[in-house]
This record gives structure tokens, sequence and C-alpha cells, in this order.
């Protein structure tokens, strides 16, 4: 993680990460103001929080309330060296806990993070550079050692060349990477999460038998995001960019809009037509792309190549980033080993697909097979002793596919995690299963994945798969574990060179009558994306006229220019979220792809909330008071301060709204419960003098959105490299 420290007066000073700023002082007697907690304070703190989150987590996984439970440390200092200190962490457990439980709470205090940093002994590095924003030296600990030569099945070059290949591609782009978390939890299954440094939201997530497998999908996978600009999707990318030469891609494609709203001329095919037009609903502006919102421009669309016989395709960027998500996206040393990944992983998904939707029961590996691969047992084995039943299976459908898939149970809380993984050699495609499975997720982690059910619908309805395909925490069926398989089990074997690999994957998509269409990145390493049509999709095709994510194009301008808007254009507003009949609950970062801090009123908005204050700023009291109640019931809002406003509001407008009632007769009792600053506030949103309290003032320029501007200045890096490299 990367801190930046800002000077501010005296001895105060500022640390800004992620969405967070933290300020420090120093005491009085040490010159400081004592307004803040000195640096030192904030490290003896972390521990003590620490280990709090780690017995909370204990707590939560097995419902013991942590009412009765304090913590809390002392520092002891050695008087002849003050470097020298005993950490003392106190626990106070009620009575009532069950020794297990008591020893099990006193176990995860163990585990506390901090404490292992501190007990292993953090190595400090201390360096000057001309400019850190210039500095994008690769944060990586697990440096390649260029001596050594690893090869695994399905790469054409070392780890260690594929590792530093990809550092200098992400060094040359000006992008820090840096790794925020390393789990290795059994045997040969290590996974990783790194991230842009300078934003965040850019991140992605490795995994592999060894940390320098891990290392390298995690980068390959970086890579591959940039290249499709998948890290951007549903983003505003901002007016300089939307009126830019090209927006996506130098080789991208405008199609004005038609005067009648039909799909222009030379967008898709007649094949791709027929699947994504099938009843003539679909109008050209469905497509207008959202990242830039330029209507006047029209329709951007993106060169694909078809497979079948070499020729060009335009699809639009907004159908791929609404329908397709990331499936079909692979980076690798050469094309036909990106084109590998690519489409196993289109397998994986429509195949894991197919087996949950219609409930398939597949076929036990036989054990003496699993018994060639031992480090792959070896991994199993360590779940199971942790008390994790494992079922490895056979998801070829009788050796049509290159599929695995091993599932876990979790006899704690009844719940099961089907991993599926896919790759011409059997044994990579049942390494990616349970590398898959465990990618990111402590033993904890394992606590939340879903039951199994004999709901059949409750399987095969749309948004299971869409959860299946982001985190494979969707439900599977009773009937996956039947001892009546639909299938015999076949040790398959569809590998070869990476050549050989791809021409047999896209022939297996030959034989099922699907047409692939292909792009090819070259601009930041070599990346590729594949589409097949009515297979590779993850959200049904209806989204692109139903729920099409350039509906923020309808509110986006309206919502970031609120402060300004007159009564009329506010009226406006709130009609148009009324009759578009968005969900109340979906949060304006989504509405209108715009990267708000969390931790902000604008970060936690809802479209519900924004109506209630548009409604307060129009002075419809009665339309106001219907949703403060429905704000009031089914909130999930953070920020306490909010809750109490609202509070505060409801019973404001209880009085202002009642016959009976006089607020003079209340305000004074209602000002010692909620407190004079909020009470200021609701009188203020009531009678007008206060407006959208909560939210600061923004614009189209994306003013003070310091959250969004970091992602548009990921973005430019990435543009800029394409301009030069196209000669724009």
């Amino acid at each position: 993680m990367e801190i930046k420290v800002n000077f501010l007066d005296n001895l105060r000073l500022e640390a800004k990460f992620d969405d967070f700023s933290v300020i420090a002082d120093q005491p009085i007697r040490y010159k400081g103001d004592g307004s803040a907690p000195s640096p030192f304070d904030y490290f003896l703190a972390s521990s003590a929080l620490c280990a709090a989150y780690f017995i909370k987590v204990y707590c939560n996984s097995r419902d013991i309330p942590t009412d009765g439970i304090r913590v809390a440390q002392n520092n002891i200092v050695d008087p002849e060296d003050r470097y020298n200190q005993i950490f003392q962490i106190q626990v106070e457990l009620p009575e009532s806990l069950s020794e297990k439980d008591r020893t099990g709470i006193l176990r995860s205090v163990e585990r506390c993070t901090v404490k292992r940093v501190i007990q292993t002994g953090p190595e400090f590095k201390i360096d000057t550079v001309e400019s850190i924003e210039a500095d994008a030296q690769a944060m990586l600990m697990a440096k390649p050692d260029d001596e050594n030569n690893t090869f695994i099945l399905g790469k054409d070059l070392p780890l260690e060349k594929t590792i530093a290949n990809m550092t200098a591609i992400l060094e040359e782009l000006g992008m820090k990477i840096e790794i925020s978390s390393w789990r290795n939890i059994v045997p040969n299954v290590w996974s990783l999460h790194i991230r842009d440094a300078a934003s965040p939201m850019c991140f992605t997530n490795g995994k592999g038998a060894t940390k320098e497998s891990a290392l390298c999908s995690a980068l390959g996978e970086f890579i591959e995001r940039l290249n499709c600009n998948f890290f951007y999707n549903d983003q505003f990318l901002g007016e300089d960019i939307a009126n830019s030469e090209f927006v996506h891609y130098p080789n991208e494609k405008w199609f004005a809009l038609t005067d009648d709203d039909s799909l222009p001329e030379g967008i898709l095919d007649d094949y791709t037509r027929e699947i994504y037009n099938p009843e003539g609903e679909l109008c050209g502006s469905h497509l207008i792309d959202t990242n830039s919102g330029n209507k006047e421009r029209g329709i951007c669309s993106i060169p694909y190549v078809r497979q079948s016989d070499g020729e060009t395709v335009y699809f639009p960027s907004n159908l791929i980033e609404n329908l397709f998500l990331s499936n079909g996206m692979s980076a690798g040393n050469n094309f036909a080993e990106a084109k590998v990944q690519c489409l196993s992983e289109i397998f994986e998904r429509a195949v894991k697909r197919q087996i949950i939707e219609q409930e398939i029961v597949l076929p036990d590996v036989p054990e003496a097979v699993l018994n060639k691969y031992p480090s792959i047992v070896a991994g199993i084995r360590g779940l199971e002793e942790q008390g994790f039943p494992i079922v490895v299976k056979d998801a070829s459908l009788g050796g049509q596919f290159p599929v695995m898939c091993v599932t876990l149970m979790n006899p704690k809380t009844g719940g099961v995690f089907a991993s599926f993984g896919a790759h011409p050699s059997f044994e990579v495609a049942l390494e990616r299963s349970l590398t898959e499975l465990l990618q990111g997720r402590s033993f904890e982690g394992l606590n939340d994945v879903p039951k199994p059910t004999f709901n059949s619908m409750a399987v095969s309805e749309p948004e299971n798969f869409v959860e299946h395909f982001i985190d494979s925490t969707g439900v599977i069926s009773w009937r996956f574990f039947s001892a009546k398989h639909d299938y015999d089990f076949v040790e398959w074997d569809f590998s070869g060179s990476n050549e050989e690999e791809t021409a047999s994957l896209f022939g297996i998509l030959e034989s099922l009558g699907k047409e692939a269409y292909i792009a090819e990145f070259s601009d930041l390493g070599t990346a590729c994306r594949i589409l097949v049509p009515d297979y590779s999709e993850v959200y049904p095709v209806e989204d692109l006229i139903w729920d099409n994510t350039n509906k923020a194009l309808n509110f986006r301008e309206d919502i970031l220019n609120l402060h300004r808007l007159s009564e009329d254009q506010l009226a406006n507003l709130v009609e148009r979220l009324e009759q578009s009949e968005l969900d109340n609950y979906i949060d304006i970062i989504t509405l209108i792809g715009i990267e708000f801090d969390e931790n902000t009123v604008w970060g936690q908005l809802t479209i519900l909330e924004l109506k209630l204050l548009i409604y307060l700023a129009l002075g419809d009291l009665e339309a106001a008071m219907e949703l403060v109640e429905a704000f009031l019931q089914y909130n999930d809002n953070t920020i306490v301060e909010r809750g109490l406003f609202y509070q505060a509001m409801h019973a404001t407008l209880e009085v202002a709204l009642s016959d009976d009632l006089e607020i003079e007769d209340y305000i004074h009792s209602f000002t010692r419960m909620f407190g004079q600053d909020t009470m200021d506030a609701v009188v203020g949103s009531i009678n007008g003098d206060v407006v959208f309290y909560g939210l600061t003032e923004t614009s189209m320029k994306l003013e003070g959105l310091d959250r969004h501007q970091r992602l548009i200045d990921s973005y430019k890096k990435l543009h800029a490299a394409r301009a030069k490299k196209a000669g724009l």
C-alpha cells in the first residue's frame, strides 16, 4: 500500500492512502499542538485493533455475541532500552463461553497481522527519488531470479522471464504495482492480490501452485485488463477523453445514429444481429458507450476478426461491456498462448453454467488418477485436514470439454463451494480448479459459502450464474452430489503446443455451431479478447434493452450539476427517476459511473436518498416523508451521522405535517436528542435554507472527486501509450 504524507501546520502531518486520510500530531510537551495522536500512538493502537478484529471474525463466524468481550493493550518499556517493549494484550471473556471458544478466541489473536509482521521483523529501505509520482518501480517482494528458469505447462517462456517482461511493461507505463496480500494456507496453493498504488480500483488476483506462478497469474490478469479496458468498464472517462481523437482504441470506428434510431449499417454482422436483436427492439441509442457518453459522436465500435473467414466485424463497446464482463480476456507471451487461456476460460464458464443450471451430476475422478498428481493431492489433503471434505469431479461431460471441478464442503455451516478450472491439459485444469477454490480466501472466508438446495428455480435463475462468475459463490443443487452420475469419467487430454491447443479449442466451438470473434492487442504486451456470441456472455442479451449501463447518460450530467439545477430541472430529474422504475437501492456510483469516495455521503448515496433530498429541495414534504420512512427501515448506510439526521428529519416532518402539532413545542427536546448541528440541518432542509445536506458540490468537470480522478489518470496513461504507438 502506498501512503503519501503531507506536511501541515506546525508538527501536524497528514497520511493519505486509498480513500482515507489520517492526521497525526505531537504532544504539547514535544512542541506539538496535541490535536491528534502521534504516529507512535497509531502504531500501538494498530496491534490492539488488529487483535480485536480477529476476535470479531471468530465470533461472527460462530454467532457469538461480543457484548461481554473486552480487549485492552499495554506496552511495557524496558528501562535500559526503550526500543525493547512487551505488548501485553489482555482479553476479558464472559464466563458463559465454552472452553473451546475461549481457546479459539485466544488463538485468533495469535493470527493478528500486525503482531506477525512485528515478530517477523520488517525491513526498512529508505531511498531518495527525483519524483515520487514518476517513480514507477513495481513494489514486488517476489523478485524473480534471472538465473533460474522455471517452466510450467502452458507457458512458452520460463516464469522468471514472463514476470520480468510484464513488470517492465507496467513500469514503462508508469504504474506502481503493489502486492497487498499473499495467501498460502495449504500446500502448493498460492494466491495474491495486486493493485495500482495510485488507483487502487485497478486490481487483480493471481493463483498458482507456487508463489512465482501466482505472481505471474496476477500480473498477466492485470495486463489483460489494461489491454481490454476492463478496469474502466461503465466509468465516465471525463470530457477530455470523450472528445479526444479516440476514446478506447486508435482503430475504433464511430457510427452515426440514424434518424429512426435503428442499428446503423456496418455494426455487427448478420449472425450477431440475429443473436442481439432477435425481435428488432435494439436501437442505436442503446449502444452509445457509457465511458464517453458522447451521443453526438454516435456509437463507438471495436474491430474484431471473425474466426471462420478472417473478416472484420465491428462490435459496439457498449455491447461488450454490458454482456461479457471479463470473460474471454487473456495476456500471454504470444498470441497463441493468450488464445488458449481465453478459450479455456470461455469453456470453463459455459460448461459450469450448463452443469449448474441443468443440475448435471458429474463423475468422481478415481483415486488412482488423482494420485498421478501428488502436489495437487497434497493441497486437497491440507483442506481435508482442516475439516473440509473435498470432492473432485470430471466436468468434461464425457470428454467433450477440457474442464475439471473441485468442490469443497463446509460441515460447520452446511455450505458448498464448487470451483471449476479449464485447460487442454488435464493436470493444469485440475490444478486451476483447486487454486481458484482458495484464491484470496482464508479458512474463515470459507464460512460464507452458500448452502446447496433442491430448489431448481434458485439454481437456474440468471443472477445465480452472475454470482458464480464473479466469485463462485452462487448456489448449486443437492442433485450435484447424487451417486448416479450423468456421464462416465474420461481421462481426457487436449494438450499439445499452444498453436495445436488453439486449433483444438476452436474446433470444439465449431462443432457446437458457434462463431468466434477475436481482437488482438499489442500496445501493452501481448493480449487478446475472444467473444463467442450466444455462448460466452455473462449477462442476458435482454440487458442491452432493459438494464443497459448507459442509462447513466439519462442522469449523469444532472446529478453532477445537482446544486445548480433550477426547480423545474429538479422536478424533471426526480420525475425521470420515478418513471425509470430503477431499484431505489441502486447506489449513485453504479447509476452514473462515477467513483465517489465510499466514506462520503456521495459514496453511499442511493437513488432513494437522492429523490428524498430533491423532494426536500422542492418543498414536497409528503413525498420526502414517505422516503424518509423507507430510508430508516431499509437503509444500510454506515455513516452514523446520516442515520441520526434522518431520524431527526422523520420526527420533525411528523410535526411539520401535523395539523395538531407545533414545532416550537418540540424543537428544544429534538435539539437535546439530536444536537444543534443536526437540527439546524434538518430545519434548514425543510424550510429551504439548506439544500442537499451532506453532498459537496461538483460538476461534469469532476472537481473534488479525487478517487475518480485517480481512475481517469490511470486511464490517461493507457490512452497516451496507445496514441504514441499509433503515431497520434
